[in-house]
Parts: structure tokens; sequence; C-alpha cells
């Protein structure tokens, strides 16, 4: 028989154990976002260094024209870093700026829906030649992408068409929603699928 010590100690030691267990819940949340807030700052202010110290180029940008389905290509002179994937950031923000303009052929209101963009090898499996861009968009340009399946493709192919034009070694393009895979743009066009850079060439206008 269970003595009324012996369930005042059990009881005590399933406290301990309950209190713990928040105990280290709680410092497991505050250090997870520590590390979001660490990971989100430090792209930006890489970016920003590097921008700091950038010579002016001369960029191409795919804009979309929503009065015909097309891509037409605008040359832009911009400060451009020398690291890829920081090229591969300011490309997309002055793409995305261009949207955000008064008169703009493809209107998206907001110029900043990019978090990050992500320069990795094609997979050995699918040939290994050159570059897969993974681009993170954030769920505030998700919202403002106008819905139907025309304006959110032309958004995405924009988007792999200004890549590949400036960094011809980008053959893949991959999209995110705030880090996750996200089934559409805004509810039509896919997300959850690899696209080529070919994937752009009869929008592109001659």
């Amino acid at each position: 028989m269970i003595t009324r010590f012996q369930r005042f100690l059990f009881g005590a030691m399933l406290l301990a154990a309950v209190v713990m267990a928040v105990v280290l819940i709680r410092m497991r949340e505050r250090a997870h976002d520590r590390l979001i807030m660490a990971a989100d700052s430090q792209p930006m202010n890489t970016l920003s260094t590097a921008l700091s110290t950038a010579q002016v180029e001369t960029i191409t940008l795919l804009v979309a024209n929503d009065m015909d389905g097309s891509l037409i290509s605008v040359e832009r002179k911009f400060p451009m870093p020398k690291d890829p994937n920081a090229r591969a950031r300011v490309l997309m923000q002055k793409l995305l700026e261009e949207y955000a303009a008064p008169k703009s052929t493809h209107p998206i209101a907001n110029a900043s829906g990019v978090d990050e963009v992500f320069l990795m090898p094609v997979p050995q499996q699918k040939g290994g030649q050159g570059e897969m861009a993974v681009v993170n968009l954030n769920a505030v340009f998700v919202q403002a992408q106008p819905s139907g399946i025309e304006p959110e493709t032309l958004t995405l192919l924009s988007m792999i068409a200004t890549l590949h034009a400036n960094l011809p070694q980008i053959t893949e393009v991959r999209f995110l929603v705030d880090g996750q895979q996200k089934d559409t743009l805004a509810g039509h066009a896919d997300l959850t699928r690899v696209y080529l850079a070919s994937d752009t060439q009869t929008a592109v206008r001659q």
C-alpha cells in the first residue's frame, strides 16, 4: 500500500516535472525567436553592406505587361553587388519596384515582397547543370498580388526571366512564402513545382 508520504513525494515530483517542461518549452520558443530575428536581419545587413561598395551596372528587367500578357525587356542602371545571391535579391527588389510604381503595366502594391533569394546547384539526378534559385516571397506580397491565373503567372515568369537574363547560370527557380511551400501564389499559379528558365521564352516580347 502506498503511504501518504509516498503519495506526497510522487505529487511533488510530478509537479516539478510539469514546471520543468513548461520552462524548457518557453526557453526553446525564445531561442527560436532569436534565431528568426537573426536570420531576418543578417541578409538585410549583408545586402546593405554589399550595396554600399557596389558599382553601378546596367541590368535587364523583364517587366510583365497585362495588356497583352507579354514580358517587356527594360534596362535600368543600379548599384549591383558582386555576390550572386545578393545580386539576385536586388534584381527582384528592382523588378517589384517597377510593379509598385504609378502607371505600372502590372500593378502590385508592394515593392518589398522578396525576403531572400538563395542559389544552389541543380540536383545531380537532374543533370547537375546550372543553378536553382529559391525565391522566398513574403505573405504581404502574396496578399497584394492580384488573383487570377494570368496575372499570377506573369508575376512568376517575370521574376524567372529577370533572374535568368542577368544571371544566366540560373536555369531553375522555386518559390516559397515565408520560408514554407505554398500551393499557389494567390489561388491559381502553382508554387509546388520547379520552374525552368525556358518556360519564359514564349512570353518575352521580341
